[in-house]
């Protein structure tokens, strides 16, 4: 392959993988026959509008549903919202909740609790409704639970982690949303962004039994050293926040199905892989290691394939985890790249991509933000021919600012699906 074929090698992968999670092709499979009453369309996410527009060309225009038994509203991240029919389209604030977000939440909780025997309370979830589905509990000010989420997500602390926190603190969160519209039936069809695919952890489990606790809460905020508001601080001493366990009635009607997985986009950018010619190694599709460490374990992988000759594609997903040290702008894809093209030291026939199937990656919260990064053979020589430092981009959380000055950011735009990061090195020493 040529310079521009292991480029377009590369994207080839990420875009398998985020076309295999895509709601027009992951969610009609899944939809239930309609019930005898209304559908009640509850969606959040960063794949919320597709999901919708998914759902509405199924029922309306598949089934043959009349609009009157048809109902809802979704809640995605700004720059993500669909052109809907029927179903009220929202925008908010990801990753730091908003007001935007609190009048969605809102109308979903009154829409789930209008729900009688013969609907279907029908949630349709993705990756982000953690922030898009914002209801904080009595005593918790909206800023306060701002301030506790750009803390949390300064610290380094995972997004189980973060997750047990905002469960606790959230009139919707950890299985709230399904006691809300208890007794009638709910069906969620989720799209997983988090490792192992656990329905508590997807946008914090709305609809299912919370395993955790407000004491693992507490100790979360203990782990990280982060110094509550005092509103928050005492709902999460307030036994009146604890959430639905496993037993509770309120959530016996309640059914769980998942439509698209990061395992399910990491066999779909290895099929891409084979048919392109290479062999492959997938390195596991729930990493959540630091982005620069995964960095530097992916990099020694692939140097000891060049040193076998192999003409290998190493693939991973899963969510990559960044300690803010530094002031610069990144994600931890970014992170990640530019900590793969440190450690690969200019080796020659090696490349990388690194992306988020959402479409951005950290920044400022734009739709227009880059996905992740692409990294070369001779990222390091262009690097050293523009007067940039690596190490002094990494060190700074600067990965944006180095592979912009590049040429080598990846910027898809919205893809509006959400499978987790989907990382691709290539060895091939026949080129580079």
């Amino acid at each position: 392959m040529t310079t521009p074929d292991l480029r377009a090698a590369l994207r080839a992968l990420y875009d398998a993988a985020v076309d295999s999670a895509h709601p027009d092709t992951c969610l009609p499979p899944h939809l239930p026959p309609p019930p005898k009453g209304r559908i009640v369309l509850l969606a959040a996410g960063k794949a919320a509008g597709s999901m919708a527009v998914a759902a509405e060309r199924h029922y309306l225009d598949d089934l043959g549903l009349p609009a009157n038994r048809l109902v809802g509203t979704a809640v995605a991240r700004y720059g993500y919202g669909r052109p809907t029919r029927l179903i009220r389209m929202r925008e908010a604030g990801h990753p730091v909740p908003d007001d935007a977000g609190v009048a969605a939440t809102g109308e979903a909780l009154s829409l789930a609790r209008s729900a009688g025997p013969d609907d279907l309370v029908l949630v349709l979830l993705s990756g982000g409704g953690s922030a898009l589905w914002i209801a904080p509990t009595d005593g918790v000010r909206l800023a306060a639970k701002q301030a506790l989420t750009r803390a949390l997500l300064r610290s380094g602390a995972r997004i189980g982690e973060i997750n047990t926190v905002r469960r606790h603190l959230s009139r919707i969160k950890g299985g709230r949303l399904a006691a809300a519209a208890w007794p009638a039936p709910v069906l969620t069809l989720a799209i997983s962004d988090v490792a192992h695919d656990d329905p508590a952890a997807i946008a914090s489990g709305p609809t299912v039994a919370d395993p955790t606790s407000l004491e693992e809460a507490r100790e979360v905020l203990d782990r990280y050293r982060i110094d509550p508001d005092p509103g928050v601080a005492a709902a999460l001493l307030d036994p009146r926040n604890e959430t639905p366990k496993p037993g509770d009635p309120r959530l016996s009607t309640a059914e769980y199905r998942l439509v698209a997985t990061p395992a399910m986009a990491v066999a779909a950018a290895e099929s891409a892989a084979r048919s392109l010619g290479f062999e492959t190694l997938v390195l596991g599709c729930d990493l959540e290691d630091e982005a620069r460490e995964l960095g530097a374990t992916h990099a020694a992988h692939a140097l000891r394939l060049a040193a076998e000759g192999r003409r290998t594609a190493l693939i991973s997903g899963g969510e990559a985890t960044v300690t803010l040290r530094g002031s610069g702008r990144g994600g931890p894809n970014q992170e990640f790249a530019l900590s793969l093209a440190i450690a690969l030291g200019g080796a020659p026939g090696i490349w990388g991509i690194a992306g988020d199937t959402d479409g951005t990656d950290g920044g400022g919260g734009a739709a227009s933000d880059p996905a992740g990064a692409m990294v070369t053979p001779d990222t390091l020589r262009r690097a050293a021919a523009r007067g940039l430092d690596p190490a002094a981009y990494l060190d700074n959380n600067d990965s944006t600012g180095f592979f912009e000055a590049l040429g080598d950011l990846l910027v898809p735009g919205p893809t509006y699906t959400n499978v987790n990061d989907l990382r691709a090195v290539i060895v091939d020493r026949r080129e580079g």
